[in-house]
């Protein structure tokens, strides 16, 4: 069988809390861990979406309105939906991974980075390449 969860690839939870959300997967396991012993990926994900922006908004309500709300998980490969979309994630990588997931504290570190790293992102996203990952799935 072909393995396409990758590292990079962009997918849409199915089921649970994030149902609908994307996410980016960064560490995929597919023979499973100790403790879960099925398919599983890392995944990084967007909580909370951007709003629009107009041209006639302030700098201040620009500023609050492209703030993004991101969360870490453990998903099932049952429970993601893959795209055909990929996402670079060069800098995400070296700080989520599975040590993060044992303390509160270290998972909190990991999504204030995250979310650092998206938002420089979304506001350096000059090609357009990676709009349809920073926009709420219409459906």
């Amino acid at each position: 069988m072909v393995k396409f969860l990758k590292p990079g690839k962009v997918a849409i939870v199915l089921s649970g809390r994030y149902a609908g959300k994307k996410v980016v997967i960064v560490k995929n396991l597919d023979e499973g861990t100790k403790d879960r012993q099925y398919g599983h990926a890392i995944v990084v994900g967007i909580e909370r979406y951007p709003l629009k922006v107009t041209r006639k908004m302030g700098p201040k309500r620009i500023a609050k309105r492209s703030r993004i709300k991101p969360f870490i998980k453990i998903i099932n490969y049952n429970h993601l939906m893959p795209t055909r979309y990929t996402f670079e994630l060069e800098d995400i990588k070296q700080t989520v991974n599975l040590d993060c997931f044992k303390e509160p504290s270290q998972r909190k570190d990991a999504k204030k980075a995250v979310k650092k790293h998206l938002q420089d992102r979304y506001k350096n996203d000059k090609t357009g390449k990676s709009k349809w990952f920073f926009t709420k799935l219409r459906f």
